[in-house]
């Protein structure tokens, strides 16, 4: 195995070992809580704000140590124009919905198909805990640290193969990273995107703006939209539901009239070729296929069947 591949395994092996301290350190936090106050675990807020903690914050320091082992490099910084900002985010709101349809309707065939009904762990997230915990946790503190984790540390250290590659990885272990059907497709859409902006601007901050507004729009703002909704369906409406509804679907049909537009510029896109520091004969086989990756990969299908079986 030459030095590129044991260069990916090792960023492979660095996110698995992450992962696995996610669960091993949530699962021990729980533990204990239960023990000195089950009351705790069984209030979802209380639940929600704990697995957070155990995501984020505690294992960071971990990755963080595993990733300043490997050389980083500075991007090149560009100021996005407002203009610009705003098609990117028609871009991102289009491949959230984009995803969000190509996991529904997978989940939904793997359901007929086996005959069992598959949850999804956002919709039972938003339904189970308080709307500012959403907006505290899921819009803002979420984005923050997966920007870091998944945009941040990992494309710093593998620019130097490449955009097309550091983007494609992002994507891949973003996408695996979420650990259930649902939000794969459009973690994997969004994660690669979201390279894309990081590695042209080379400013973390418009990332983070960007996933803080798409999980805004999903946590917070389209449940006041199915709620009214709702309301219209059961004919219990006022002036202030047909309001939300009709503005929340001008805003579903400009973003991703836009986003459409935006996505077939796509093909003129291009970067820097000073950034490919060192090309790769065969980048794909390369970057993906390497024990650490594969690893990686194994372990997170399991986790995701796991998810759809119990």
């Amino acid at each position: 195995m030459n030095i590129h591949k044991k260069f990916f395994s090792k960023i492979g092996f660095t996110y698995l070992i992450f992962g696995i301290s996610t669960l091993i350190i949530g699962t021990l936090i729980m533990n204990i809580i239960g023990i000195i106050n089950p009351d705790i675990v069984k209030n979802f807020n209380a639940l929600t704000i704990i697995t957070a903690i155990c995501n984020y914050v505690l294992p960071f320091p971990i990755l963080l140590f595993l990733m300043r082992k490997m050389e980083k490099q500075d991007l090149e910084k560009q100021k996005l124009s407002l203009k610009k900002f705003l098609l990117y985010l028609c871009i991102t709101f289009t491949l959230m919905w984009i995803g969000n349809l190509l996991g529904v309707t997978i989940t939904s065939a793997l359901g007929s198909l086996f005959g069992i009904d598959i949850n999804n762990p956002v919709h039972t997230l938003l339904n189970s805990t308080d709307i500012w915990l959403n907006l505290m946790l899921i819009s803002i503190v979420g984005p923050i640290f997966e920007e870091i984790f998944f945009r941040k540390l990992l494309i710093d250290r593998t620019i130097k193969y490449g955009a097309k590659v550091s983007i494609i990885l992002s994507a891949v272990i973003f996408g695996f990273f979420h650990g259930n059907i649902n939000q794969f497709f459009y973690a994997f859409l969004l994660g690669g995107f979201f390279a894309y902006v990081y590695i042209k601007t080379g400013k973390i901050i418009y990332t983070i703006i960007l996933h803080i507004l798409i999980n805004l729009m999903g946590s917070v703002i389209s449940t006041f939209a199915i709620k009214s909704l709702q309301a219209l369906i059961s004919n219990s409406y006022g002036a202030i539901d047909l309001a939300v509804v009709a503005i929340y679907t001008l805003i579903v049909i400009l973003t991703i009239l836009f986003g459409l537009i935006g996505l077939s510029m796509f093909k003129k896109a291009k970067f820097n070729g000073s950034k490919t520091q060192i090309p790769l004969k065969h980048p794909l086989k390369t970057s993906l296929l390497n024990p650490g990756i594969i690893c990686f990969i194994i372990f997170y299908s399991v986790v995701i069947i796991f998810n759809i079986i119990s």
